[in-house]
Protein backbone atom coordinates (compact mmCIF):
# COMPACT_ATOMS: atom_id res chain seq x y z
CA UNK A 1 0.00 0.00 0.00
CA UNK A 2 1.24 3.31 -0.78
CA UNK A 3 -0.04 6.49 0.75
CA UNK A 4 1.53 9.81 0.46
CA UNK A 5 0.61 13.78 1.77
CA UNK A 6 -1.16 15.95 -0.90
CA UNK A 7 1.45 18.58 -1.30
CA UNK A 8 3.72 18.94 -3.63
CA UNK A 9 7.71 19.67 -2.96
CA UNK A 10 8.42 21.24 0.73
CA UNK A 11 5.74 23.94 0.55
CA UNK A 12 4.10 24.25 3.99
CA UNK A 13 0.31 23.40 3.93
CA UNK A 14 -0.15 26.23 6.74
CA UNK A 15 2.60 28.87 6.55
CA UNK A 16 4.13 30.55 9.66
CA UNK A 17 7.63 32.15 9.64
CA UNK A 18 9.31 29.25 11.33
CA UNK A 19 7.62 26.96 8.94
CA UNK A 20 8.48 28.79 6.37
CA UNK A 21 12.16 29.17 7.56
CA UNK A 22 12.53 25.69 7.89
CA UNK A 23 11.13 24.77 4.22
CA UNK A 24 14.04 26.91 3.02
CA UNK A 25 16.56 25.26 5.02
CA UNK A 26 15.08 22.27 3.39
CA UNK A 27 15.24 23.49 0.17
CA UNK A 28 19.09 24.98 0.81
CA UNK A 29 19.89 21.62 1.52
CA UNK A 30 18.27 19.72 -0.86
CA UNK A 31 19.93 21.89 -3.55
CA UNK A 32 23.49 21.67 -1.90
CA UNK A 33 22.78 17.97 -2.62
CA UNK A 34 24.03 18.19 -6.36
CA UNK A 35 26.60 20.75 -5.61
CA UNK A 36 30.29 19.41 -7.03
CA UNK A 37 31.56 22.57 -6.31
CA UNK A 38 35.60 22.26 -5.31
CA UNK A 39 36.35 21.73 -1.45
CA UNK A 40 39.03 20.14 0.49
CA UNK A 41 38.40 16.90 2.42
CA UNK A 42 38.98 18.77 5.22
CA UNK A 43 36.30 20.97 4.74
CA UNK A 44 34.18 18.05 3.60
CA UNK A 45 34.72 16.42 6.75
CA UNK A 46 33.61 19.55 8.77
CA UNK A 47 30.19 19.78 6.80
CA UNK A 48 29.47 15.74 7.28
CA UNK A 49 30.21 16.53 11.52
CA UNK A 50 27.78 20.10 11.18
CA UNK A 51 25.12 17.74 9.84
CA UNK A 52 25.61 14.95 12.30
CA UNK A 53 25.13 17.79 14.98
CA UNK A 54 21.94 19.40 12.83
CA UNK A 55 20.75 15.67 12.39
CA UNK A 56 20.50 16.07 16.18
CA UNK A 57 19.49 19.33 16.41
CA UNK A 58 16.20 18.63 14.23
CA UNK A 59 15.44 15.29 16.31
CA UNK A 60 15.56 18.06 19.34
CA UNK A 61 13.06 20.59 18.19
CA UNK A 62 11.17 17.72 16.46
CA UNK A 63 10.43 16.67 19.97
CA UNK A 64 9.60 20.01 21.31
CA UNK A 65 7.07 20.52 18.54
CA UNK A 66 5.50 16.52 19.21
CA UNK A 67 5.32 17.78 22.91
CA UNK A 68 3.90 21.36 22.45
CA UNK A 69 1.75 19.31 19.73
CA UNK A 70 -0.07 16.87 21.94
CA UNK A 71 -0.53 19.24 24.78
CA UNK A 72 -2.41 21.42 22.78
CA UNK A 73 -4.60 18.63 21.13
CA UNK A 74 -5.38 17.54 25.28
CA UNK A 75 -6.73 20.86 25.74
CA UNK A 76 -8.93 20.83 22.97
CA UNK A 77 -9.71 16.88 23.41
CA UNK A 78 -10.97 18.00 27.02
CA UNK A 79 -12.43 21.53 26.08
CA UNK A 80 -14.38 19.27 23.71
CA UNK A 81 -16.07 17.10 26.90
CA UNK A 82 -14.75 14.06 24.95
CA UNK A 83 -14.68 10.18 27.24
CA UNK A 84 -11.87 10.09 29.49
CA UNK A 85 -10.68 7.04 28.13
CA UNK A 86 -10.44 9.30 24.51
CA UNK A 87 -8.04 11.51 26.09
CA UNK A 88 -5.08 11.56 23.68
CA UNK A 89 -6.21 9.70 21.38
CA UNK A 90 -5.57 10.31 17.37
CA UNK A 91 -2.24 12.28 18.64
CA UNK A 92 0.32 9.83 17.93
CA UNK A 93 -1.33 8.98 14.71
CA UNK A 94 -1.21 12.62 13.69
CA UNK A 95 2.47 12.75 14.59
CA UNK A 96 2.99 9.36 12.23
CA UNK A 97 1.48 10.64 9.26
CA UNK A 98 3.46 14.01 9.09
CA UNK A 99 6.58 11.72 9.57
CA UNK A 100 5.31 9.04 7.15
CA UNK A 101 5.50 6.34 9.96
CA UNK A 102 3.30 4.15 11.33
CA UNK A 103 1.25 5.17 13.96
CA UNK A 104 3.10 2.58 16.82
CA UNK A 105 6.68 3.81 15.90
CA UNK A 106 5.00 7.09 16.51
CA UNK A 107 3.94 6.60 19.66
CA UNK A 108 6.77 5.35 20.68
CA UNK A 109 8.74 8.88 19.61
CA UNK A 110 6.33 10.46 21.06
CA UNK A 111 6.89 8.93 24.60
CA UNK A 112 10.46 9.28 24.02
CA UNK A 113 9.97 13.23 23.69
CA UNK A 114 7.73 13.43 26.13
CA UNK A 115 10.12 11.76 28.49
CA UNK A 116 13.33 13.81 27.34
CA UNK A 117 10.96 17.19 27.38
CA UNK A 118 10.01 16.52 31.21
CA UNK A 119 12.81 14.23 33.16
CA UNK A 120 15.52 14.25 30.94
CA UNK A 121 16.77 17.82 30.67
CA UNK A 122 20.10 17.50 30.47
CA UNK A 123 19.69 14.76 28.09
CA UNK A 124 17.99 16.91 26.18
CA UNK A 125 20.07 19.69 26.02
CA UNK A 126 22.90 17.58 25.04
CA UNK A 127 20.63 16.31 22.06
CA UNK A 128 19.89 20.41 21.46
CA UNK A 129 23.33 21.24 20.49
CA UNK A 130 24.73 18.02 19.16
CA UNK A 131 26.86 16.33 21.53
CA UNK A 132 24.92 13.41 21.92
CA UNK A 133 23.38 11.17 18.82
CA UNK A 134 19.63 10.27 18.57
CA UNK A 135 20.82 6.22 19.12
CA UNK A 136 22.56 7.48 22.45
CA UNK A 137 19.89 9.31 23.86
CA UNK A 138 17.06 6.45 22.69
CA UNK A 139 19.19 3.89 24.69
CA UNK A 140 19.44 6.73 27.63
CA UNK A 141 15.24 6.78 27.62
CA UNK A 142 14.69 2.86 26.95
CA UNK A 143 17.12 2.13 30.20
CA UNK A 144 15.71 4.78 32.41
CA UNK A 145 11.82 4.14 32.03
CA UNK A 146 11.21 1.91 34.80
CA UNK A 147 12.66 4.86 37.52
CA UNK A 148 10.29 7.10 38.54
CA UNK A 149 10.98 11.12 37.60
CA UNK A 150 13.16 11.97 40.88
CA UNK A 151 15.66 8.83 40.01
CA UNK A 152 15.30 9.30 36.02
CA UNK A 153 16.53 13.01 37.06
CA UNK A 154 19.05 11.75 39.43
CA UNK A 155 20.34 9.38 36.57
CA UNK A 156 20.83 12.15 33.65
CA UNK A 157 22.38 14.43 36.30
CA UNK A 158 24.85 11.55 36.46
CA UNK A 159 25.10 11.14 32.89
CA UNK A 160 26.14 14.68 32.47
CA UNK A 161 29.30 14.07 32.75
CA UNK A 162 29.94 11.09 32.09
CA UNK A 163 31.38 11.84 28.33
CA UNK A 164 29.18 9.37 26.81
CA UNK A 165 29.71 11.33 23.38
CA UNK A 166 33.26 10.21 23.46
CA UNK A 167 32.39 6.42 23.92
CA UNK A 168 31.42 4.15 20.97
CA UNK A 169 28.14 2.61 21.23
CA UNK A 170 28.45 -0.74 23.21
CA UNK A 171 30.46 1.53 25.78
CA UNK A 172 28.05 4.13 26.42
CA UNK A 173 25.06 1.77 26.56
CA UNK A 174 26.96 -0.07 29.73
CA UNK A 175 27.60 3.01 31.65
CA UNK A 176 23.86 4.01 30.93
CA UNK A 177 22.74 0.58 32.26
CA UNK A 178 25.22 0.60 35.03
CA UNK A 179 24.07 4.11 36.30
CA UNK A 180 19.93 3.09 35.60
CA UNK A 181 20.78 -0.36 38.19
CA UNK A 182 22.59 1.64 41.08
CA UNK A 183 19.73 4.28 40.52
CA UNK A 184 17.23 1.13 41.54
CA UNK A 185 18.42 -2.26 42.01
CA UNK A 186 15.32 -3.35 43.07
CA UNK A 187 13.54 -2.03 40.56
CA UNK A 188 15.66 -3.42 37.93
CA UNK A 189 14.83 -6.82 38.88
CA UNK A 190 11.24 -6.08 39.02
CA UNK A 191 11.21 -4.70 35.93
CA UNK A 192 13.02 -7.98 34.46
CA UNK A 193 10.68 -9.83 36.24
CA UNK A 194 7.50 -7.91 35.00
CA UNK A 195 9.05 -8.10 31.27
CA UNK A 196 8.63 -11.82 31.12
CA UNK A 197 4.77 -11.08 30.86
CA UNK A 198 5.18 -9.67 27.47
CA UNK A 199 7.06 -12.60 26.14
CA UNK A 200 6.11 -13.16 22.05
CA UNK A 201 6.81 -14.30 19.12
CA UNK A 202 6.64 -12.38 15.57
CA UNK A 203 6.82 -12.16 12.06
CA UNK A 204 8.38 -9.80 9.37
CA UNK A 205 9.24 -9.69 5.46
CA UNK A 206 12.81 -9.78 4.27
CA UNK A 207 14.22 -9.32 1.08
CA UNK A 208 14.49 -11.66 -1.47
CA UNK A 209 11.01 -14.01 -0.50
CA UNK A 210 12.39 -14.36 3.13
CA UNK A 211 10.66 -13.60 5.94
CA UNK A 212 12.34 -13.16 9.85
CA UNK A 213 10.86 -14.85 12.57
CA UNK A 214 11.48 -13.52 15.81
CA UNK A 215 10.99 -14.57 19.18
CA UNK A 216 10.94 -12.06 22.67
CA UNK A 217 11.72 -14.78 25.67
CA UNK A 218 13.31 -14.75 28.80
CA UNK A 219 16.98 -14.39 28.77
CA UNK A 220 17.45 -17.90 29.62
CA UNK A 221 15.08 -19.84 27.30
CA UNK A 222 16.28 -17.86 24.41
CA UNK A 223 20.10 -18.95 24.72
CA UNK A 224 18.81 -22.82 25.52
CA UNK A 225 16.57 -22.57 22.64
CA UNK A 226 19.67 -21.20 20.06
CA UNK A 227 22.40 -23.63 22.13
CA UNK A 228 19.49 -27.02 21.32
CA UNK A 229 19.67 -25.97 17.25
CA UNK A 230 23.34 -25.39 17.38
CA UNK A 231 23.87 -28.62 19.41
CA UNK A 232 21.83 -30.63 16.99
CA UNK A 233 23.83 -28.34 14.10
CA UNK A 234 26.87 -29.74 15.22
CA UNK A 235 25.86 -33.40 15.45
CA UNK A 236 24.33 -33.29 12.11
CA UNK A 237 27.60 -31.36 10.53
CA UNK A 238 29.84 -34.01 11.82
CA UNK A 239 27.47 -37.13 10.64
CA UNK A 240 27.85 -35.90 7.35
CA UNK A 241 24.88 -33.63 6.61
CA UNK A 242 25.79 -31.69 3.19
CA UNK A 243 24.03 -28.25 4.31
CA UNK A 244 25.81 -25.83 6.32
CA UNK A 245 25.45 -25.04 10.07
CA UNK A 246 22.62 -21.94 9.82
CA UNK A 247 20.73 -23.97 7.33
CA UNK A 248 20.41 -27.14 9.92
CA UNK A 249 19.18 -24.42 12.28
CA UNK A 250 16.92 -22.98 10.55
CA UNK A 251 15.63 -26.18 8.88
CA UNK A 252 15.40 -27.78 12.71
CA UNK A 253 13.59 -25.06 13.89
CA UNK A 254 10.76 -25.10 11.58
CA UNK A 255 10.20 -29.27 11.57
CA UNK A 256 10.75 -28.42 15.69
CA UNK A 257 7.72 -25.76 15.44
CA UNK A 258 5.68 -27.39 12.81
CA UNK A 259 6.00 -31.55 13.94
CA UNK A 260 7.43 -31.66 10.00
CA UNK A 261 9.63 -34.38 9.01
CA UNK A 262 11.38 -32.18 6.31
CA UNK A 263 11.50 -27.79 6.68
CA UNK A 264 10.03 -28.04 2.95
CA UNK A 265 6.81 -29.87 3.99
CA UNK A 266 5.01 -26.96 4.47
CA UNK A 267 1.15 -27.06 4.65
CA UNK A 268 0.07 -24.64 1.02
CA UNK A 269 -3.02 -22.86 0.97
CA UNK A 270 -2.73 -20.78 -2.08
CA UNK A 271 -4.05 -17.75 -0.44
CA UNK A 272 -1.42 -15.73 -2.05
CA UNK A 273 -2.57 -13.98 -5.43
CA UNK A 274 -1.62 -15.18 -8.06
CA UNK A 275 -3.31 -15.15 -11.90
CA UNK A 276 -4.52 -18.29 -13.10
CA UNK A 277 -2.93 -18.29 -16.22
CA UNK A 278 0.68 -17.65 -14.07
CA UNK A 279 -0.03 -20.60 -11.98
CA UNK A 280 -0.53 -23.29 -15.20
CA UNK A 281 1.47 -21.84 -17.47
CA UNK A 282 5.52 -22.32 -16.34
CA UNK A 283 6.41 -19.65 -18.73
CA UNK A 284 4.25 -17.04 -17.14
CA UNK A 285 7.24 -14.70 -15.34
CA UNK A 286 3.95 -12.87 -13.41
CA UNK A 287 4.14 -12.95 -9.70
CA UNK A 288 2.48 -14.22 -6.84
CA UNK A 289 2.07 -11.77 -3.84
CA UNK A 290 1.75 -13.08 -0.45
CA UNK A 291 -0.66 -10.96 0.85
CA UNK A 292 0.78 -8.50 3.71
CA UNK A 293 4.40 -9.79 3.17
CA UNK A 294 5.39 -8.95 -0.88
CA UNK A 295 6.00 -10.58 -3.72
CA UNK A 296 6.62 -14.28 -4.76
CA UNK A 297 8.47 -15.70 -8.25
CA UNK A 298 6.28 -17.35 -10.41
CA UNK A 299 8.52 -19.81 -10.60
CA UNK A 300 9.23 -20.20 -6.65
CA UNK A 301 5.38 -20.26 -6.35
CA UNK A 302 5.19 -23.03 -8.76
CA UNK A 303 7.71 -25.27 -7.20
CA UNK A 304 6.34 -24.86 -3.58
CA UNK A 305 3.13 -26.32 -5.15
CA UNK A 306 5.31 -29.34 -6.60
CA UNK A 307 7.75 -30.22 -4.45
CA UNK A 308 5.81 -29.80 -0.95
CA UNK A 309 4.67 -33.08 0.40
CA UNK A 310 2.41 -30.94 2.70
CA UNK A 311 -1.33 -30.52 2.25
CA UNK A 312 -2.22 -28.61 -0.49
CA UNK A 313 -5.35 -26.10 -1.16
CA UNK A 314 -6.09 -24.37 -4.46
CA UNK A 315 -8.85 -22.28 -2.36
CA UNK A 316 -8.61 -18.67 -3.50
CA UNK A 317 -7.37 -17.40 -6.81
CA UNK A 318 -7.55 -13.73 -7.16
CA UNK A 319 -6.15 -11.67 -9.95
CA UNK A 320 -6.63 -8.10 -11.26
CA UNK A 321 -9.90 -7.80 -13.10
CA UNK A 322 -9.40 -8.06 -17.01
CA UNK A 323 -10.99 -5.50 -19.99
CA UNK A 324 -13.67 -3.08 -18.55
CA UNK A 325 -15.58 -5.58 -16.02
CA UNK A 326 -14.35 -5.31 -12.24
CA UNK A 327 -14.65 -8.39 -9.83
CA UNK A 328 -18.22 -9.35 -8.88
CA UNK A 329 -18.69 -9.20 -5.18
CA UNK A 330 -22.03 -9.86 -3.61
CA UNK A 331 -23.68 -8.96 0.16
CA UNK A 332 -25.94 -7.33 1.73
CA UNK A 333 -25.31 -3.82 1.76
CA UNK A 334 -27.77 -2.54 4.45
CA UNK A 335 -25.38 -5.04 6.95
CA UNK A 336 -23.56 -3.40 9.43
CA UNK A 337 -20.99 -6.08 9.68
CA UNK A 338 -18.62 -7.34 6.82
CA UNK A 339 -18.51 -10.81 6.63
CA UNK A 340 -18.08 -14.23 4.14
CA UNK A 341 -16.19 -13.53 0.98
CA UNK A 342 -17.12 -9.85 0.93
CA UNK A 343 -14.41 -9.37 4.23
CA UNK A 344 -11.91 -11.76 2.43
CA UNK A 345 -12.01 -10.02 -0.80
CA UNK A 346 -11.63 -6.68 0.70
CA UNK A 347 -8.67 -8.26 3.24
CA UNK A 348 -7.05 -9.78 -0.05
CA UNK A 349 -7.14 -6.60 -2.01
CA UNK A 350 -5.84 -4.60 1.28
CA UNK A 351 -3.41 -6.90 2.43
CA UNK A 352 -2.26 -5.08 5.63
CA UNK A 353 -3.86 -1.86 6.99
CA UNK A 354 -4.80 1.04 4.77
CA UNK A 355 -3.85 3.61 7.70
CA UNK A 356 -1.10 5.29 5.50
CA UNK A 357 1.88 4.25 6.58
CA UNK A 358 0.64 1.62 8.97
CA UNK A 359 1.71 -2.29 7.60
CA UNK A 360 0.21 -3.70 10.62
CA UNK A 361 -2.41 -6.55 9.96
CA UNK A 362 -6.04 -5.78 9.30
CA UNK A 363 -8.05 -6.76 12.44
CA UNK A 364 -11.44 -4.73 11.40
CA UNK A 365 -12.93 -3.86 8.16
CA UNK A 366 -13.96 -0.65 8.46
CA UNK A 367 -16.94 1.76 6.60
CA UNK A 368 -15.29 4.55 4.84
CA UNK A 369 -18.55 6.33 4.82
CA UNK A 370 -19.82 5.55 8.45
CA UNK A 371 -22.37 2.75 8.83
CA UNK A 372 -24.37 5.54 11.22
CA UNK A 373 -23.80 7.91 8.48
CA UNK A 374 -25.68 6.13 5.24
CA UNK A 375 -22.67 4.41 4.17
CA UNK A 376 -23.13 1.13 2.56
CA UNK A 377 -21.42 -2.51 3.54
CA UNK A 378 -19.65 -2.73 0.15
CA UNK A 379 -16.22 -3.46 -1.54
CA UNK A 380 -15.98 -0.21 -2.15
CA UNK A 381 -16.98 1.63 1.16
CA UNK A 382 -14.82 -0.79 2.94
CA UNK A 383 -10.88 -0.95 4.08
CA UNK A 384 -9.14 -3.57 6.04
CA UNK A 385 -7.61 -1.79 8.90
CA UNK A 386 -5.73 -2.43 12.27
CA UNK A 387 -7.89 -1.58 15.63
CA UNK A 388 -5.62 1.32 16.22
CA UNK A 389 -6.30 2.88 12.95
CA UNK A 390 -9.57 1.45 13.07
CA UNK A 391 -10.68 3.10 16.16
CA UNK A 392 -8.65 7.11 16.20
CA UNK A 393 -11.36 7.36 12.84
CA UNK A 394 -13.76 7.85 15.60
CA UNK A 395 -12.44 10.88 17.00
CA UNK A 396 -13.34 14.04 16.15
CA UNK A 397 -12.10 15.62 13.03
CA UNK A 398 -11.18 12.65 11.43
CA UNK A 399 -12.81 11.98 7.84
CA UNK A 400 -12.50 9.31 4.81
CA UNK A 401 -13.63 10.16 1.05
CA UNK A 402 -13.23 7.09 -1.54
CA UNK A 403 -11.65 8.83 -4.98
CA UNK A 404 -11.41 5.61 -6.67
CA UNK A 405 -13.49 2.85 -6.33
CA UNK A 406 -10.74 -0.18 -7.70
CA UNK A 407 -13.39 -1.74 -9.74
CA UNK A 408 -12.07 -1.32 -12.94
CA UNK A 409 -8.56 -1.12 -13.61
CA UNK A 410 -7.30 1.53 -11.18
CA UNK A 411 -6.05 0.87 -7.95
CA UNK A 412 -9.01 1.49 -4.72
CA UNK A 413 -7.93 4.57 -3.17
CA UNK A 414 -9.35 7.20 -0.45
CA UNK A 415 -8.32 10.44 0.92
CA UNK A 416 -7.57 10.50 4.70
CA UNK A 417 -8.22 13.80 6.66
CA UNK A 418 -7.26 14.74 9.91
CA UNK A 419 -8.00 17.22 12.68
CA UNK A 420 -5.53 20.04 11.62
CA UNK A 421 -7.12 19.72 8.08
CA UNK A 422 -4.20 17.78 6.41
CA UNK A 423 -4.54 15.25 3.55
CA UNK A 424 -3.04 11.43 2.98
CA UNK A 425 -3.90 9.38 0.13
CA UNK A 426 -3.90 5.96 0.59
CA UNK A 427 -3.69 3.44 -2.35
CA UNK A 428 -4.35 -0.40 -2.25
CA UNK A 429 -1.48 -2.23 -3.54
CA UNK A 430 -1.66 -3.67 -7.24
CA UNK A 431 -2.69 -7.19 -7.88
CA UNK A 432 -0.34 -9.23 -9.79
Amino acid sequence: MSAAHDRGGSEPLFADPLTIRLAQMLDELAAAVPDGSPASDAARIDRIALLERMRAATAALQVAESVRFAQSQVEEQMAANLHADAIGRGIAEQIGLACRISPVMAARRLNTARALWCELPDTYSKLIVGELSERIVDTIVSETRHLDTEKRRSVDAQLKDARLSLMGFKAATAGIRKAAYEADRQGYVERGRTERKHRRVGIRPAPDTMAILTGYLPQEQGIACYAALQQHADSAVASGDGRTRAQIMADTLVERVTGQTSAGDVNVELQIMMPLEALLDPHSNTPATIPGYGPLPADLARNILITSKGRKWWRRLFTAPGGKAGPIVGGDSTRRCFRGWLAKLIKLRDQTCRGPYCDAPIRHIDHNTRHADGGPTTYVNGRGVCQRCNYVREMPGWQINVIDAGLLEQAHKIILTTPTGHHYLSRAPDPP
